[in-house]
């Protein structure tokens, strides 16, 4: 049950996060919906929260792999769909042209969900908090990192949003964890 939810929440995620970075969401929404759509943070916590669901690392590598596979699709699906403008009979031209662009995100994907999935079952089962401070860190620090490198966009508004909800995950997971609940080492 849990890969059918993984699959279906996955979907989703990643046609919402297409449709707040298009074009009509920006017409509709205004700029921060398109700089909500640029983070990576969110694309993190997602295999973060699946593998969190889970007692055993192998399972929670492969439900939070699932779902930021399923959030790929999603994306992609939707970048290539009617509502984006792409006729029918363009779509096999549109998604190679699309699957072509994007390794370096599919392998991002490929690289950092089985990563954060085992954070998360990490922080539920050891309360470990390596896992805690690493995903707090991403929204705190990624609007940061985007400054230096000069692509931070959209209103500075939603940055200090992104920045602010790291601080709750970081205020959450300290309140949250409990070193006694931590397996001792062998």
């Amino acid at each position: 049950m849990i890969f059918v939810v993984a699959t279906l929440v996955g979907i989703a995620f990643g046609a919402a996060d297409q449709y707040l970075g298009s074009l009509r969401s920006l017409v509709a929404l205004g700029p921060w919906a398109v700089a909500v759509s640029g983070m990576s943070a969110p694309w993190l916590l997602l295999p973060f929260a699946f593998g969190y669901t889970q007692e055993r690392p192998r399972r929670a590598v492969l439900v939070g792999s699932v779902a930021v596979a399923s959030a790929l699709a999603g994306y992609f699906a939707m970048t290539v769909s009617p509502i984006e403008g792409v006729a029918l009979k363009d779509l096999p031209q549109a998604t190679a042209a699309l699957l072509a662009s994007n390794g370096l995100v599919i392998v991002g994907g490929v690289v950092t969900a089985p990563v954060f999935a085992l954070l998360g079952q990490r922080w539920r089962v050891d309360r470990w908090w390596v896992a805690a401070a690493i995903v707090a860190g991403v929204f705190v620090f990624e609007p940061l990192a985007l400054l230096a490198t000069g692509r931070l966009t959209g209103p500075a508004w939603i940055w200090l949003v992104e920045a602010a909800v790291g601080g709750c995950l970081a205020v959450g997971f300290a309140v949250t964890g409990n070193p006694s609940r931590r397996r001792s080492a062998a």
